[in-house]
């Protein structure tokens, strides 16, 4: 396909899409490295291999990834232009992404009851990478977050018609990225110790 051909929204349409996989690459580096930092100190002395997981963190991941499906069912009934379904199933992602944020702070609480602090004299350096990384997630649902928002305040504003839905599709690109991101991020955490 010919990247030059097409209308000039359909080009603009198309650059769009092309910087959000840009920034979706410029993130996975980011988390790349992050990881790749987690592997090399595991090399410390004082690094805690015998690490479990706190149980919200299993919530939150089932959480988000529910919230993938919901927001593939707001897409999919966008495009069947069933508005009732899609504003429901927008506002439920938007739910569930606040609740995979409320459910991280409890993980973290979890950390500290089991008595591994991030910072200061009882700090663990094992702990304070779980807690940059998961952080460093947050801040990007976060901005998910307000993304969804704008998308369901536009939704519900009726600028999404049959044939323009750019600004959802981008919204569902960056949505599901930050989910498979944490699933990766979790099993990463769960199989290297």
């Amino acid at each position: 396909m010919d990247l030059t051909q097409g209308t000039v929204e359909q080009k603009s349409n198309r650059a769009k899409k092309m910087m959000l996989w840009f920034g979706i690459a410029s993130l996975l580096m980011s988390f790349a490295g992050l990881t790749s930092a987690f592997i090399v100190s595991s090399s410390r002395p004082d690094w805690v291999s015998e690490i479990q997981l706190p149980k919200a963190f299993l919530f939150s991941t089932i959480t988000i990834l529910i919230s993938s499906v919901t927001f593939h069912l707001a897409k999919k009934n966008s495009k069947k232009e069933n508005n009732n379904l899609t504003g429901v199933f927008l506002i439920i992602t938007f739910i569930l992404g606040i609740i995979f944020i409320i459910l991280q702070f409890m993980g973290f609480a979890e950390i500290i009851n089991m008595g591994y602090h991030f910072t200061g004299p009882t700090s663990n350096v094992t702990f304070s990478f779980i807690y940059l990384i998961a952080t460093v997630h947050i801040a990007h649902v976060i901005a998910g977050l307000i993304v969804l928002g704008v998308i369901i305040f536009n939704y519900f504003r009726g600028k999404y018609k049959f044939g323009q839905t750019l600004g959802l599709e981008l919204g569902a690109i960056f949505w599901h990225f930050l989910d498979f991101l944490w699933l990766y991020l979790i099993l990463f955490f769960y199989f290297f110790r």
